[in-house]
């Protein structure tokens, strides 16, 4: 019988996984494949953390068909290459990657494996529709998201893909890394509040998707805005790691009573198709702004400044309960990440590539596509961004959305018995009121890194002078 490899990487599921169900359907005997590949400690530690967790997952679904996931460390090709002999395996199949890097090493691997004689089948179950099946009348990339989505409209969205049957299993297994040893974290208990607050397995994230269509995506529209309370979906890390595919969300809204809601829902995943598109059509803009003339803007770099961003240490309650979210939880709301970001390279004026960084780093749905996209957003040089001369005040933005402090009391709890009339604005509180609040400017919770008015003006007399620069 011929052997086949399925090769995971970012689809660890088996339903709606389209390289695993043409597997299934050839009749070959399967070896199904991870593969700790050279330079995964460039994932943060909350994403290593999330997909050892994942890996674990997928070997016990695996294990309900009556097979197992076979886990090997090294150089793709190199291990690929040594198993496809060990096992004499006919074919290699896999879900595509549409990062740069991905790109590159799935052709390099394609192309070996080809000339070697064995046949290399590769499938989309990441994205709704492939980033090069959405283009402008002449044929190139969409760089602005209203046309994008009205193009992506006319394009038919396929049904997630089901295997028709169970996968035949090898006689003899090779060898490999027992999942259950292996540790991507090499301190697990750094991640301690990431595994209080997430279930990364499969079936946890299919009941949270679940439960927000059935109880919640009607209101999304509004809800989705307020992050002390449960307004979201909170799927994007299942997403992320391909344990919820895309096709599958679609499939569940459309169960859903048509709402405001869903439609804003809808467009949130082709905002993330969005992202892909660029990345793919783009894929410089992981290092380089879209927009190029960016590159010459004059960002400024303060250590100090920069460690209080992170530490959620700025003195704006809501920027600093966003950041300590992100550090206690592996995420962070997406209104509260608009709002921190357009913090740091505003008022603070540092580098969208400074939070992009420290966002990949710690969020456990950290996304290379999504990650640049929203970065290059918000710090107005990326694919239909945000003005640069837009610039969120950090106070009205929690008066607004935050007003009975739920969220920043939940991490911040310095500010715990601050009424809410000073609670965005805690610097305001007089000695008396400090002492009754037991909340000290400067010694409990910090003074602001700076004044929102000088923040805001330094930002737009630095666009200012870049774009006089620019004519």
């Amino acid at each position: 019988m011929n052997m086949a490899i399925v090769w995971f990487r970012n689809d660890l599921r088996l339903d709606d996984n389209k390289a695993w169900c043409a597997a299934i359907e050839e009749g070959a005997s399967i070896v199904p494949l991870f593969v700790v590949e050279d330079g995964l400690e460039k994932l943060g530690t909350s994403s290593r953390w999330w997909l050892g967790e994942a890996l674990r997952d997928l070997d016990d679904q695996l294990k309900q068909v009556g097979s197992r996931l076979l886990v090997r460390r090294g150089d793709a090709l190199s291990v690929i290459r040594e198993l496809a002999s060990d096992c004499h395996a006919t074919h290699v199949y896999w879900n595509r990657r549409y990062e740069p890097g991905g790109i590159r090493t799935d052709s390099i691997i394609k192309q070996e494996l080809v000339e070697a004689g064995i046949e290399v089948r590769s499938f989309n179950s990441q994205l709704l529709r492939e980033p090069w099946e959405v283009s402008t009348q002449n044929g190139s990339a969409y760089k602005v998201y209203t046309p994008f989505s009205k193009a992506f409209a006319a394009l038919s969205i396929p049904a997630p893909a089901r295997c028709s049957d169970t996968p035949v299993v090898p006689e003899k297994w090779p060898e490999g890394i027992s999942v259950r040893d292996l540790r991507l974290v090499e301190q697990e208990r750094l991640c301690s509040g990431i595994a209080d607050t997430w279930s990364p397995d499969r079936a946890s994230g299919l009941a949270k998707l679940q439960e927000f269509v059935r109880k919640r995506v009607g209101d999304y529209a509004d809800a989705r805005d307020f992050p002390g309370d449960m307004g979201t979906s909170r799927i994007s890390p299942y997403l992320r790691w391909g344990q919820i595919g895309p096709r599958e969300v679609v499939a569940a809204l459309q169960g859903a009573p048509e709402s405001k809601g869903r439609t804003v829902y809808h467009k949130e995943l082709l905002w993330r198709e969005f992202a892909y598109h660029v990345l793919y059509h783009f894929p410089d803009t992981v290092e380089s702004p879209l927009q190029r003339g960016y590159e010459k803007f004059p960002w400024r770099s303060d250590a100090t400044q920069l460690e209080r961003w992170k530490s959620g240490l700025t003195g704006f309650p809501i920027v600093d309960a966003g950041m300590r979210e992100l550090a206690q939880t592996g995420w962070m709301h997406n209104r509260v990440r608009m709002i921190t970001g357009s913090f740091l390279v505003k008022h603070l004026l540092h580098s969208w590539k400074d939070g992009a960084s420290w966002f990949y780093e710690k969020l456990v749905d950290a996304d290379l596509a999504s990650n640049t996209f929203g970065w290059q957003w918000v710090g107005g040089c990326g694919a239909d961004a945000a003005p640069y001369f837009r610039i969120f005040n950090p106070i009205l933005q929690g008066k607004r959305f935050d007003p009975d402090g739920k969220y920043i009391r939940r991490y911040v709890p310095e500010l715990e018995h601050v009424p809410n009339k000073k609670l965005h604005t805690p610097w305001l509180l007089t000695p008396s009121e400090q002492r009754d609040c037991r909340c000290q400017i400067g010694e409990t919770y910090p003074k602001p890194i700076i004044e929102h008015e000088e923040g805001r003006k330094r930002a737009l007399d630095a666009w200012a002078a870049f774009r006089e620069g620019q004519v």
